[in-house]
């Protein structure tokens, strides 16, 4: 009598586990992904008051300023740098 509701539930198994969604696999710990990938990466950054382009690392640890105008371009929080 109960087999209608239990057909209809959608268990957390049924995802296809040689094709994840995106959204899924990068909610996932960096080294239990299908493949292993890091969280960070580099951007590129203008300056407000320059225009001036910087690389910045996502996972900053200091502050990063401008090279011309030394305007602060990030401040570095516990994981990401947070832009200003």
């Amino acid at each position: 009598h109960s087999t209608n509701s239990s057909a209809v539930m959608v268990l957390a198994s049924d995802i296809d586990l040689l094709h994840p969604p995106a959204e899924f696999e990068k909610s996932k710990h960096k080294l239990k992904r299908l493949v292993q990938s890091p969280n960070s990466f580099f951007m590129d950054v203008k300056c407000q008051g320059c225009f001036n382009i910087t690389t910045v690392f996502s996972h900053s640890q200091t502050v990063v300023l401008c090279g011309s105008c030394s305007a602060v371009l990030c401040q570095p929080t516990g994981g990401r740098a947070r832009l200003t």
